[in-house]
């Protein structure tokens, strides 16, 4: 008799073990976005890089459209 109590106790516990796995498989990730400086700023910065001719109109406009686009989703 104790030994049918034991297989049924090593039962359960096994059961027990697999049922818990069946809740993974499944990864959550979270996104956290850390900016040491502000929108306006690097607006800005991209702006007087545009003034001093270091980028063209085109990547001006492309990089503005970027920023405004990752800070503000």
């Amino acid at each position: 008799m104790k030994y049918l109590e034991g297989i049924a106790v090593a039962g359960v516990f096994f059961l027990s073990l697999t049922i818990a796995g069946c809740g993974g498989g499944t990864d959550v990730k979270t996104e956290t976005s850390s900016y040491s400086t502000t929108l306006g700023q690097e607006l800005k910065d991209l702006e007087d890089a545009y003034k001093k001719g270091i980028i063209s109109e085109k990547e001006y406009n492309k990089a503005k459209e970027s920023l405004i686009e990752q800070r503000t989703k």
